[in-house]
């Protein structure tokens, strides 16, 4: 999906480091929203998310010209952003997120239950090891394929493909009174 943006990521990268600054410009508007969304479901919290994405960027500004023109970018930025969400996680403290307020509904206790669900769901993802966390972001919130995920992770497709099934399986588990199809 995002690596198909290859030539026009090594061409922004290349007027970059040319002097044209802006340039890098645009490969935060391709990618920042993809990186939120896998920082957010590794950290689990917004602001840390947020300050993750935001330096990884940066790092991988200032340190543009070590990247390696025969890799993707995105696979290059994103184990920046893996390393941040790591370091984070190493100092986070565990935590209870706060409601994310009532969804609209047509009664109350569906806007509750719904915010309720919502909780259980990110509570289950963040209890899984960050092995199968990271799988599961990949695949269901950046909408990574199994081949992007295993060459980004640097494993075989099947392995990727393994832990999907494993952090599924205990999604499933840990959501069953729920009901939530996954």
């Amino acid at each position: 999906m995002y690596l198909d943006q290859d030539e026009a990521d090594l061409a922004a990268v290349r007027r970059c480091l040319d002097g044209e600054r802006a340039a890098f410009e645009e490969l935060v508007l391709r990618y920042h929203r993809p990186l939120f969304n896998v920082a957010l479901r590794l950290l689990g919290r917004y602001d840390e998310a947020s300050d993750a994405t935001q330096n990884a960027f940066v790092k991988a500004y200032r340190h543009l010209d070590t990247f390696d023109t025969t890799q993707r970018f995105f696979s290059w930025i994103y184990r920046i952003l893996r390393n941040e969400c790591l370091n984070a996680l190493r100092g986070q403290r565990t935590w209870e997120p706060l409601s994310d307020g009532v969804l609209g509904g047509a009664r109350p206790i569906d806007a509750i239950e719904d915010v309720e669900r919502q909780r259980a769901v990110r509570r289950a993802v963040m209890s899984l090891d960050i092995d199968y966390r990271e799988v599961i972001a990949l695949r269901h919130f950046a909408g990574m394929s199994y081949e992007d995920i295993a060459t980004m992770l640097g494993i075989p497709a099947k392995t990727v493909k393994s832990r999907l099934y494993t952090a599924r399986q205990r999604l499933a588990v840990s959501l069953s009174a729920w009901n939530v199809r996954l």
